[in-house]
């Protein structure tokens, strides 16, 4: 058995069982894939899957427990490789970073200013999607941390660690009737058509439980992932936009009101997920107190090593994350 054979079997999967895509992305023939599949079947004395012709559909019930090992197997080996770097030079390595846009955008791009000051020699990956592919690529250990305020405690192998929390702002030209609402309620933002993100993006399900909780339903007349495509659509009078706060840069949308209403949703918090096991170079360390400064080194190694995730709860209620 080879670890090439196991990137093979993985990849496959990762393609849609597709044999062609997988070796344009192993930078490989097709037949060359399909040997050394049928070779580790051969060695296995099982099929690893399910077959209509000669074209793979699925895995086998075998193929997938396998599968699940192998990830774990390569992951591990990515360990290695990590260790042997750290010793040889810990100044140099490669970060992976999987996020959403609105992260991307607005939370990280003066801590990735820092980070690449204080570490020249690493080369930064970021990788943007939604909260669910973001959490599936740090699960996978394709990255070595995914950042979102969605869907990054949906996979039991990873570790999450809460870095800030925030709130919203609704935006209106200056001229709108709600800038002149006081106190503003969420009865008055729902009388008018709204413009905000998509559903399962930057906090989106907790926006939709403050109004459900007042037996509200708002008119949600356009969704984006985007806070900049919002506010383009909230200028050409399409609606109300209701976005993070940190979208709102204060010279570049002068002509905008933000109105606060930190009285009306609940804040949400900002994640960081690590897979379990994973080995932590310095300049990893480095990158998580750069982003959250609550998160040293002790906080962080804490965490790693609880597997229960109550238990795991209980060591973040002592910290006070910061507002955005």
């Amino acid at each position: 058995m080879k670890l090439q054979q196991l990137r093979y079997l993985l990849e496959v999967k990762k393609q849609g069982f597709k044999v062609s895509q997988a070796a344009d992305a192993l930078l490989t023939s097709q037949p060359g894939v399909s040997k050394q599949i049928r070779l580790l079947e051969e060695e296995l004395g099982i099929d690893l899957f399910v077959r209509n012709g000669k074209n793979f559909v699925a895995l086998t019930e075998g193929g997938e427990r396998i599968a699940e090992l192998a990830g774990e197997i390569l992951h591990k080996t990515r360990d290695i490789r990590q260790i042997a770097d750290e010793f040889c030079d810990e100044s140099r390595g490669i970060l992976s970073i999987a996020t959403t846009h609105t992260q991307a955008r607005y939370a990280l791009p003066e801590v990735l200013r820092r980070f690449m000051e204080a570490y020249p020699g690493i080369r930064l990956s970021v990788h943007q999607g939604t909260p669910k592919q973001v959490t599936e690529l740090c699960s996978q250990g394709e990255v070595d941390i995914a950042i979102a305020t969605e869907s990054t405690d949906a996979r039991e192998n990873l570790i999450t660690l809460p870095c800030y929390q925030w709130n919203r702002s609704v935006l209106v030209p200056r001229e709108h009737p709600l800038v002149r609402q006081d106190p503003l309620t969420l009865e008055d933002i729902a009388e008018h058509p709204i413009v905000t993100y998509t559903f399962g993006f930057t906090g989106r399900s907790q926006l939709d439980r403050a109004f459900e909780s007042q037996g509200l339903l708002p008119r949600v007349v356009l969704t984006a992932v985007d806070a900049d495509v919002i506010k383009t659509y909230v200028r050409l009078g399409l609606g109300v936009g209701i976005v993070a706060h940190m979208a709102y840069d204060p010279i570049e949308d002068r002509d905008l009101a933000a109105l606060e209403v930190g009285h009306l949703f609940s804040p949400s918090t900002t994640r960081l997920a690590l897979r379990q096991g994973t080995f932590i170079r310095k300049y990893l360390y480095d990158f998580i107190r750069m982003f959250a400064p609550h998160l040293d080194r002790e906080v962080v190694d804490q965490a790693m090593m609880t597997r229960d995730a109550e238990v795991r709860a209980a060591l973040f209620e002592s910290l006070t994350l910061p507002l955005r």
